[in-house]
């Protein structure tokens, strides 16, 4: 049987994870969050910006032979708070999680000011947030109290080299 033409086509995965809901735009600043750059080994398929009932528009991220470990499926509710995370194993969801935005970050963004004592080279302070808004989100710096925006972390995360 022949696919409709407005039907989304792409190839399922016998094992790994398909990130789903995640606001149309921010499919690499995930990327960017897992750590994916793309030499690791594995299959990565992202389709950007279709469709969606619940958000609208929406990005998609398959990513083959890989799991996610919860710390990393946590993490991506920086930027995309509606995300759910599929674990497939021979073509089957066999875990469905929702993201959720732990109560503290530790380690993968840095605090916007400048003077901050995470952000000099002389002091090996690694940056901490404690999230104060989940959807945005917005984060205090645990040093020197600024807010972090949901705008601040695309900032960052788009800035990234992948």
């Amino acid at each position: 049987m022949m696919p409709k033409p407005e039907e989304l086509i792409v190839r399922r995965i016998k094992d790994g994870t398909v990130i789903d809901h995640i606001p149309a735009g921010q499919a690499l600043n995930v990327l960017r969050i897992l750590g994916v750059r793309g030499g690791e080994g594995y299959t990565v398929a992202t389709v950007m910006n279709v469709e969606s009932s619940k958000l609208g528009r929406k990005d998609i991220v398959k990513l083959e032979n890989r799991e996610l470990a919860l710390d990393e499926v946590n993490k991506i509710a920086l930027v995309a708070p509606e995300a759910t995370i599929n674990t497939i194993r021979d073509y089957r969801v066999v875990k469905k999680t929702k993201v959720k935005l732990p109560d503290e970050i530790e380690g993968i963004i840095k605090c916007v000011n400048p003077n901050c004592i995470s952000n000099q080279v002389r002091e090996p302070v690694v940056p901490r947030f404690v999230v104060i808004s989940r959807n945005p989100a917005l984060l205090g710096c645990k040093y020197c109290g600024a807010y972090i925006t949901q705008r601040d972390l695309i900032i960052q995360f788009a800035s990234a080299t992948i």
